[in-house]
């Protein structure tokens, strides 16, 4: 068995965690699996890749442009992975994957028919995600939300720790009563409840292969896309003499991004701040909307000297402000923590 499985679903829903928990789980209860990073920026390393290959995992990216779009390049990835043994791989694409189905799984079938094993079309949700859907309260983006649970074969309930057992059953039935064509699963990527589920449901399952009318390269769609930039930046920051709390340094940067761009009017979706020491030490933040706390994913473990940062952010706000804010709040917060700064790579990206 060779199996690929497209991981979509909206910024902030775990694909990241998800993917590295289910490949360590896979690898040490089935049989060995990888993961690849898929996002936009050129010649950017990512949040995701650095991170997965912090935690160990098997794992490579893929950058430039989305899989959507690179066919030939994203088969010669799985086939060195099925060359290593591999028996599942998993990606995931940039934050919005509206026609990933069509052009990952459709176009790899077209272009290299028989030669890969699709498992079912995944989508991640979390429960705040269902709660703007089912209120009501999503905007601008309630067409991206509900365009990729309607590509679905699997949609998978994340972050179920943060919830009781009602409230997921709950979300559980909405889903299924909504989005009836696909299956659903539900698991915490951080505890590791419900992997085995989500692990045969890839391992048995198939895609399929289904097109529904999503309205891609409509007026919603493109009225959606119009409001979403990404921004991608690596820097080193160095104390000039002492030590300082990294944990503390990456917190204040997404905090004051996250009131800056409220105070505009705007919204981030997704916020990834990733650093870590020449030793291996790292943190991590996310920041997953204006109007909830920042998440500590993984804290250092002892003062910082010199660390190398990435951000990755995807916001409904236009990209030369995004460039403009992060900028500012990295530049000013740096001083605060009397660090010097040295900007490798900064990289704004229109997606309308």
């Amino acid at each position: 068995m060779k199996k690929f499985a497209v991981f979509s679903g909206f910024l902030g829903s775990g694909k990241t965690t998800t993917m590295m928990a289910l490949t360590k789980y896979y690898t040490e209860n089935h049989a060995k699996a990888a993961m690849i990073s898929n996002d936009l920026g050129h010649g950017v390393s990512l949040v995701d890749n650095k991170l997965a290959q912090l935690s160990g995992c098997n794992a490579t990216e893929i950058t430039d442009d989305c899989i959507c779009y690179v066919n030939e390049q994203l088969a010669g990835v799985l086939n060195s992975y099925y060359a290593d043994g591999c028996e599942l791989v998993v990606s995931d694409i940039p934050g919005f994957g509206v026609g990933a189905l069509e052009h990952v799984y459709h176009g790899l079938t077209e272009k290299f028919p028989g030669q890969f094993e699709l498992a079912p079309f995944t989508v991640l949700v979390e429960p705040k995600t269902i709660d703007l859907l089912k209120d009501g309260q999503s905007g601008d983006l309630r067409y991206l939300y509900d365009t990729q649970l309607t590509e679905a074969d699997l949609i998978v309930l994340n972050k179920c720790d943060l919830i009781g057992e009602d409230e997921k059953n709950a979300k559980l039935a909405w889903l299924n009563e909504t989005y009836p064509l696909a299956q659903t699963v539900a698991i915490s990527a951080v505890t590791g409840y419900g992997l085995e589920d989500l692990a045969l449901a890839l391992r048995d399952g198939t895609a399929s292969m289904r097109k529904p009318d999503i309205g891609y390269g409509g007026e919603e769609f493109l009225f959606a896309m119009s409001k979403m930039s990404e921004l991608y930046v690596q820097y080193m920051a160095t104390v000039c003499c002492d030590d300082f709390d990294g944990n503390a340094y990456l917190m204040d940067i997404a905090e004051r991004v996250k009131n800056e761009i409220k105070e505009t009017g705007n919204e981030i979706p997704h916020l990834k701040l990733l650093a870590w020491e020449p030793e291996g030490d790292y943190g991590k933040v996310d920041l997953l909307g204006t109007d909830r706390s920042i998440e500590v994913t993984h804290r250092f473990e002892r003062p910082c000297v010199s660390i190398a940062v990435l951000l990755n952010t995807s916001a409904a706000c236009p990209a030369e402000k995004l460039e403009e804010i992060v900028t500012k709040t990295v530049k000013e917060i740096s001083a605060d923590y009397q660090l010097e700064i040295t900007i490798h790579k900064k990289e704004a990206l229109a997606m309308g």
